[in-house]
């Protein structure tokens, strides 16, 4: 058999997600032959985790700015450090100042030739030496990449938020569905062992049925935020216009690239960034798709001198057909803690029935009975509480090893049996929808109401005029 067939033929890992995943010997010596598009902070950490697996080779690398092409750490631009970005640039080096091994590997690969360097992702999905790309890029560029590679015939592994608007994530849906590529988003908390099981105590039915939940984005940026300083000339290295691809020109700022494009409403948002993970995971726990209306406020209360445009406070409530809703908070402002503790955890999420509450984090989760009525209804019957805890080490951005190692696992045995992902482009673009629903509502300043069927809204005009923007001319959608 010819080396893509094979890949395409062979057979998925056996055993459940939850266990560590194993690739039998005779299969670790069929690479799948990866690409990594966007290899800053995020690419090379996920690239490292996808270095781990025996049966994957880093066969192309592409990026914008030259020091993270060629994994040169001392030709970053020193004003990245002076803005306080040193946790948000790829890590090349161990604390004693020697290379990585996985960055040993990857140097020994370019320079071998077995590894091309790219600065046009076109470049490198004509590369026949590349069976998949995982796309690490700022949001903006995500739908453009996704579709160009599987029209390329490249499978596709696309960080969250998958799309800055709403008819993004439906053509990314749509070009998966025409082809026959395997597509997956990036949202860990699909592989999440503690959600995973909290997930089948929640269907059990046996702790009655939740209808609220929320979670918020806490951190303190206070006074000054992501600062504020005039336009200069890029970075040393970076081609700046290729960085903006699709979106209107303008000129550099260091309050914009890189990282800080997390705080830019053309670029990203914390909603997308942060709620999108929370909002996955409990509308997968309470088995809901889409909101029929949503509301948000807020403002730059803590930092309005800032160079953000979005919000360093601000709550997101989105309502459900069936009678459920969710609520997602942006605390910038200070180490705000709005989800109280249980008995024995601090969690990220908190989800509410009549009959118990849970808190939930990658850690694992409690549920607490609810014994106590206000009035005179009967308690019913009462249920132990439940406490599961998963031990593992965190990644630099919070979330644990095991999810994002299952997703990629999972991703890699999908491209050998043709299956669907943990976490596919749909349900990926319907999670990020929320954040796009939320942003639209914060700017007009009103509750909107939603079709989830047409991706419409229905009583106001002005706010479906927001699903989509305008194009840079050369660039197109599909």
């Amino acid at each position: 058999m010819k080396r893509r067939a094979f890949i395409k033929s062979g057979m998925a890992t056996a055993g459940t997600l939850a266990m560590p995943a194993i690739v039998k010997a005779e299969n670790a010596e069929q690479k799948i032959r990866m690409g990594f598009i966007g290899v800053g902070n995020r690419g090379t950490q996920v690239m490292h985790l996808f270095m781990n697996y025996p049966d994957v080779e880093v066969t192309a690398l592409c990026d914008v700015y030259e020091p993270y092409l060629k994994r040169d750490e001392t030709a970053f631009d020193p004003k990245f450090l002076e803005w306080g970005l040193k946790g948000r640039l790829p890590i090349f080096l161990k604390k004693d100042g020697t290379r990585l091994p996985h960055e040993v590997k990857l140097l020994d690969s370019i320079r071998a030739g077995r590894c091309k360097l790219y600065k046009d992702y076109r470049e490198l999905l004509a590369d026949k030496n590349v069976d998949a790309v995982f796309i690490g890029t700022p949001d903006h560029w995500h739908a453009i990449m996704t579709i160009d590679a599987i029209k390329a015939g490249k499978d596709v592994y696309c960080e969250k938020p998958l799309t800055v608007t709403v008819a993004e994530g439906r053509a990314m849906v749509n070009a998966e569905r025409a082809s026959k590529q395997v597509c997956c988003t990036g949202l860990n908390r699909r592989g999440c062992v503690p959600y995973q099981k909290l997930r089948q105590e929640i269907l059990s039915g046996k702790y009655g049925t939740f209808r609220h939940g929320r979670a918020a984005r806490c951190s303190n940026i206070f006074p000054n935020g992501i600062g504020k300083c005039p336009p200069s000339q890029p970075p040393k290295g970076m081609d700046w216009d290729a960085w903006l691809g699709p979106r209107a020109w303008r000129d550099y700022k260091y309050t914009i690239a890189p990282y800080f494009f997390r705080w830019q409403i053309d670029f990203s948002s914390q909603v997308g960034n942060w709620g999108v993970h929370y909002i996955d995971a409990m509308r997968w726990m309470l088995g809901e798709t889409a909101p029929c209306a949503v509301t948000a406020v807020g403002g730059k209360y803590f930092t309005p001198d800032s160079d953000a445009t979005i919000p360093d406070t601000m709550t997101c409530l989105f309502e459900f057909a069936s009678g459920k809703m969710l609520e997602f908070n942006v605390y910038e402002g200070g180490p705000a803690r709005p989800i109280a503790p249980g008995k024995k955890m601090s969690g990220e999420l908190e989800l509410t029935s009549g009959d118990a509450r849970i808190v939930s984090s990658q850690s694992g989760y409690e549920i607490t009975p609810v014994n106590r009525r206000e009035f005179i209804n009967d308690p019913g019957d009462k249920f132990e509480p439940v406490f599961y805890q998963y031990k593992e080490a965190l990644l630099d951005d919070g979330s644990a090893a095991s999810s994002t190692n299952n997703v990629i696992r999972d991703f890699l045995d999908r491209i050998k049996d043709r299956g669907t992902c943990l976490c596919s482009l749909e349900e990926g673009h319907r999670s990020t929808t929320f954040a796009h629903l939320a942003n639209i509502a914060y700017k007009l300043g009103r509750r909107l109401e939603w079709d989830p069927k047409r991706e419409v809204f229905t009583n106001c005009s002005e706010a479906n005029e927001l699903l989509h923007y305008p194009y840079r001319a050369g660039y197109t959608l599909g």
